[in-house]
């Protein structure tokens, strides 16, 4: 049986009441995962290069007498981590970053270098719709094994 004519009239807006209402609530949903997917695999991308550069870093040469990495040294791990390659060159791993984000400590023990840290310093990840700021992160630690050679 067929409702009367009067009642199927003024239900015809509500499905469009109702479609704006759950739009916008899915929008936001889908937006943030959008941001956080997003962010995560930028975030992704730069760990896989800290940790390619710590390797890097962890057996090359080591030139300098102190704690503090030598000017070639540095240049070379900051090149490994922005662009794969130590020579450095081309795109970067990620957008936005550049050697000047990165980060090199060494730990010395009985004047000879034990661990190199490499990590990400001042980086913003730039989402579409906010940014999200990574300063000391991420960070990856291996145990120096490569030549000293101050």
């Amino acid at each position: 049986m067929r409702p009367p004519a009067q009642t199927r009239g003024a239900e015809k807006g509500s499905a469009t009441i109702e479609f704006a209402l759950s739009f916008a609530f899915l929008f936001a949903v889908f937006t943030g995962v959008f941001q956080f997917g997003y962010a995560f695999y930028q975030y992704n991308y730069l760990e896989s290069a800290v940790r390619a550069g710590a390797r890097y870093a962890s057996l090359r040469a080591y030139d300098s007498a102190t704690s503090t990495p030598s000017a070639a040294y540095l240049t070379a791990v900051q090149n490994m981590v922005v662009y794969g390659s130590p020579s450095g060159g081309g795109q970067p791993v990620t957008r936005g970053i550049t050697p000047a984000n990165v980060s090199v400590t060494v730990t010395m023990e009985r004047n000879v270098p034990r661990r190199v840290a490499v990590f990400i310093v001042n980086y913003q990840i730039d989402a579409v719709f906010t940014s999200m700021s990574l300063n000391g992160k991420p960070k990856t630690t291996f145990p120096y094994l490569g030549r000293y050679a101050p």
